[in-house]
């Protein structure tokens, strides 16, 4: 009987690099990544099968960089004691790919087999017409390319790797696996510490079937829902419980959208309510959800506390020139109402830089925003053509300039120039929006909804001063920030000269002293404000326009609806303009 081979295998999910070319580490991140989850478990149960497993015995090993630092020569040295060994570098996106080739060089140097997949490499082969620069440098140190999901495909790898033929490219974009049945995402427990808050993630169910010209996800994951059975929610759900872990981020980009939504759910809310599991969970939707009688409902019974919602915008021109139609303003207040009257936390996505935006129109509308809309928090980001986005294949066809440094394309930088605002006017007022928003008196207006419907403000209160500390103070997107920030003076990006220790050191002590001087500032100053709502006798009587909810008339004199009521649609449901309603 020949000898079992053994094969090692290292998972890295990179980081990218800051404003001054220092790789984004925290002690404890904000964000779990559900590729590396999926990837892990995939591995990890083909690995277990009989037929695999009488010829290889794998070694799996996982890492996500924004939590902590990469071993690099110890992952060298295990892989070169194995009998075969490749790195993984793992869910890379467009922003990540410069810090994915320099962990690429460094194993390379080492012999060691690299591939790199993603949605920068799967969306880049999907929509341009040839192989851009930077996956052809990849090409060049000898780094293969994998496009597609890997469920039902892994084998091929693993059984690649054993024979030391790793092929150059491996693309499954043409095929779209089945999802009921595979694989559970799964990551020990001393990976998922290093989240804040102990989260994991997984995804019930991929594809989407709206055609947003901004979005990446449409072009990798396609259109057409696929989802995972009740049985496999549940087997995701009891193996981590088994290990302590309780909190989850639902990945699906639309969870709203998956048809098996229900049904998953009904499964959720009887492990909480017969099995006396206690978890929790995040989930993204669309503006939509509340149309499905009783998904939002039976959301919260399941254990939905928090929800990211794609508002994009509330000018109706901006969402038509993104083709984010389904998206109806006038919807968006009893849509937010009824997320706040079952108890969950609202986070909203909010883009800055459509066509038409203005530094005045952008004020004018968060204000808006900011009165009629019951939202806890909110996102801003930079209108980005994501490569792999419709709006990044047309730009690239008609030769538009975008900023070559992929690094930026995180959604809080600019890397275009806009048809009305100077690129300095878009850049400030995407700081200033933040600034807007996150007013103590609006905090407090926030944290006073939350109070009379119930919400846990303690926890509200927290996230709301950690949105608005992460870009004034750590000056990074919410999304990639997290707790104590890491700094390796080695680790600086190619081109940039490495500190001297005596000058790096002194500045890095002195910036975490400063860092959190600001964040116990802000903290103290929040807890105050906090105290006060909670000890006002009238606290769970408040009301403002926002929770109101009003008859179809009152609505209609909504400023939101005022605003933009010659640029609704006249689609059915829209509010009647008011010239017509006047006969004028």
């Amino acid at each position: 009987m020949p000898q079992r081979i053994r094969l090692r295998v290292a998972l890295i999910k990179p980081s990218h690099y800051d404003d001054d070319g220092y790789v984004i580490q925290w002690h404890r991140s904000s964000i779990p990544s559900n590729t590396l989850a999926s990837l892990y478990g995939i591995i990890r149960d083909r690995a277990e099968e009989p037929d695999l497993a009488g010829r290889m015995a794998v070694e799996l090993d996982a890492y996500d960089e924004t939590n902590c630092i990469i071993p690099i020569k110890a992952i060298i040295a295990s892989c070169k004691a194995a009998d075969a060994s490749f790195v993984g570098l793992v869910g890379v996106q467009s922003n990540q790919f410069p810090r994915a080739l320099e962990l690429a060089r460094q194993f390379r140097a080492a012999d060691i087999p690299v591939i790199v997949g993603g949605f920068h490499v799967a969306g880049c082969l999907a929509m341009l017409p040839e192989i851009p620069p930077e996956l052809r440098e990849a090409e060049k140190l000898g780094v293969s390319l994998y496009a597609g999901e890997a469920e039902g495909r892994i084998d091929e790898i693993l059984l690649d790797a054993c024979n030391g033929t790793i092929k150059p490219l491996y693309n499954y974009m043409a095929a779209l696996p089945d999802m009921a049945g595979a694989p559970s995402p799964f990551l020990p427990s001393t990976l998922v510490s290093r989240a804040a808050g102990h989260y994991t993630s997984f995804d019930s169910g991929r594809g989407c079937p709206f055609q947003c010209s901004f979005c990446t996800i449409i072009n990798v994951q396609g259109r057409k829902s696929r989802y995972r059975t009740p049985d496999d929610i549940e087997r995701i759900i009891r193996e981590n419980d088994a290990q302590g872990i309780r909190r989850y981020f639902i990945t699906d980009d639309n969870f709203a959208r998956n048809k098996n939504w229900e049904a998953i759910l009904d499964r959720l809310i009887r492990l909480r309510e017969i099995d006396g599991l206690r978890f929790k969970f995040i989930i993204q939707v669309d503006t939509l959800c509340h149309k499905s009688p009783g998904f939002i409902e039976k959301a919260a019974r399941a254990g939905c506390n928090r929800v990211f919602i794609g508002l994009e915008n509330i000018d109706p021109e901006a969402l038509l020139s993104a083709k984010k139609r389904q998206n109806k303003i006038w919807e968006y207040r009893e849509m937010l109402q009824a997320w706040k009257d079952a108890g969950v936390v609202t986070y909203a996505g909010y883009i800055l830089g459509f066509p038409e935006d203005t530094p005045e129109k952008i004020r004018r509308n968060i204000e808006i925003m900011k009165r009629e809309l019951p939202l806890d928090l909110v996102e801003f980001f930079f209108l980005t053509p994501l490569p792999g986005s419709e709006d990044h294949q047309k730009m690239a066809r008609n030769g538009v300039w975008m900023d070559p440094d992929l690094n930026k394309y995180d959604l809080n930088h600019r890397v275009s120039h806009h048809p009305l605002m100077s690129d300095q006017a878009w850049e400030q007022i995407y700081l200033d929006a933040w600034k807007q928003y996150y007013t103590l008196e609006h905090i407090e207006t926030v944290l006073r909804r939350g109070v009379a419907r119930g919400l846990n403000t303690k926890q509200l209160f927290l996230t709301l001063g950690a949105f608005y500390g992460s870009v004034t103070i750590e000056k990074l997107h919410p999304l990639e920030a997290g707790f104590f920030r890491h700094k390796v003076r080695l680790q600086r990006r190619p081109g940039l000269p490495i500190e001297n220790p005596l000058i790096f050191y002194p500045r890095r002590a002195w910036e975490i002293t400063t860092t959190h001087l600001k964040w116990l500032a802000l903290y103290l100053q929040l807890k105050r404000l906090h105290a006060r709502v909670l000890k006002d006798p009238a606290a769970k009587n408040y009301s403002d326009q926002a929770l109101i909810h009003g008859s179809q008339e009152d609505e209609d004199n909504l400023d939101l609806i005022r605003t933009f009521e010659d640029a609704i649609p006249n689609t059915y449901g829209a509010p009647v303009k008011h010239a017509k309603a006047a006969g004028l």
